[in-house]
């Protein structure tokens, strides 16, 4: 898989993870945004009651909420407050449905207000207000001495996974935080292992300079520089039987798990970890989006995509089984007296002449039967033009039908077809 291809993720997932997860955009490269970029933007969810806007009112960070704070809701032209309780959140209920409604604050003299939008009729709306930290103390610069201190993957990383022709293409989209102001060096180096299955990994455009890899392993070099650091993977999952299986760990803390995939036919997503998920279209297209509770450092996430649009393997296992028939029914006959012994005055020179072309034969046959086994092996792994069916089945036919006739005109010789 070509890293740099990724056409999906430019044209869908941005879409997706603004409707999944309240980011106002994604940048070309994938760099999650920092909560002033969420400030304002409704986002539908399941999990508050029907006609229920939920705003949560935060400074600076997602840490650091503000209680006991009053958030005005103008609904219809009338206003409605409530002050926010200890996590940070006003809640307003029973609202009319498909009625005009805006949240407003003002925070330390900082105005703040979200996007006009129509009162849900089904499910809710939850969003976020977010003020300056103006407590903030700059951080540090780039060359300051690093220190020992953790890192956590925030709640902002994705794992996304597209569905092909037998293949799933799989990306980690990870936004690494260092909540310190001075650069830190977590105490074991930050490293992990992709899937054993996966080919054509890695490091996608927009992930930091730090960042390698080395066959599986993905190493990020510290020392991490305060606030966020962005690391996206892409590699490549055989799904011939039509699933998928991931079991990851990652080296540091995970706030939130979270996975979009992509559903093609009955694709189903599943996972110990997941505590809810819903479907969405984006782009004339279907997604899962999934998300599930905090995962510690070491512990593997489990994540299953089943039910997909695959092709029965007895086409091709029929094809082989056909070509070792052909080869051992020229055995059988090539190992057969001939019913008339040369002569001995038979020409030497035509022995040779015949020696030579039955070697050619022979190594044909060899290249034949490697190009048959390449084929289905790129066929499998969905590389090449091999994942369109008539491409494939037309230049497998040409190849079975080339040994038939290697086999035949070595069958013709009378010679061992095992030589």
């Amino acid at each position: 898989m070509g890293i740099t291809r990724i056409g999906l993720l430019r044209a869908v997932l941005p879409g997706v993870i603004c409707a999944f997860a309240s980011l106002a955009q994604l940048s070309a490269q994938f760099q999650m945004p920092d909560p002033k970029q969420m400030s304002g933007i409704p986002r539908p969810v399941d999990d508050l009651p029907a006609g229920s806007i939920s705003v949560r009112l935060i400074r600076g960070s997602l840490s650091n909420n503000i209680a006991g704070h009053p958030v005005d809701l103008r609904v219809a032209g009338k206003v409605r407050t409530v002050k926010t309780d200890e996590n940070g959140r006003a809640q307003f209920d029973n609202l009319p449905a498909g009625s005009p409604v805006k949240a407003t604050t003002d925070v330390d003299g900082e105005h703040l207000e979200s996007q006009e939008f129509s009162a849900p009729s089904q499910g809710g709306i939850r969003l976020m207000l977010v003020a300056t930290d103006k407590t903030a103390a700059p951080a540090t610069s780039p060359d300051a001495p690093a220190v020992s201190g953790q890192v956590v993957i925030t709640d902002q990383s994705r794992i996304v996974m597209e569905t092909g022709d037998e293949v799933v293409n799989v990306f980690y989209l990870l936004d690494i935080e260092n909540t310190a102001r001075v650069p830190v060096n977590p105490p074991t180096l930050f490293a992990f292992d992709v899937p054993k299955e996966a080919v054509g990994t890695g490091i996608m455009e927009g992930s930091t300079p730090n960042a390698s890899l080395s066959k599986r392993r993905v190493v990020v070099q510290g020392p991490f520089p305060p606030g966020r650091t962005f690391v996206q993977v892409g590699m490549s999952l055989p799904a011939a039987g039509g699933a998928v299986e991931i079991h990851q760990v990652f080296p540091a803390n995970l706030a939130g798990l979270a996975v979009i995939a992509q559903k093609t036919g009955d694709a189903t997503l599943s996972s110990p970890q997941i505590q809810r998920q819903r479907e969405m279209p984006a782009d004339g297209r279907t997604f899962i989006a999934a998300t599930g509770g905090p995962v510690n450092a070491g512990q593997p996430i489990t994540l299953s995509l089943t039910g997909l649009p695959h092709q029965s393997s007895a086409p091709r296992t029929i094809a082989l089984l056909l070509a070792i028939g052909i080869g051992l029914a020229g055995v059988i006959a090539g190992g057969k007296p001939s019913a008339q012994a040369p002569s001995a005055g038979a020409n030497s020179t035509d022995s040779t002449s015949r020696a030579v072309e039955r070697r050619k034969l022979v190594a044909r046959r060899e290249r034949l039967l490697s190009d048959v086994a390449r084929l289905d092996v790129d066929r499998r792994d969905g590389r090449g033009p091999w994942t369109d069916d008539r491409r494939y089945a037309a230049r497998r036919k040409e190849l079975v039908d080339a040994l038939e006739n290697v086999y035949g005109a070595l069958d013709g010789d009378g010679g061992d077809l095992s030589s």
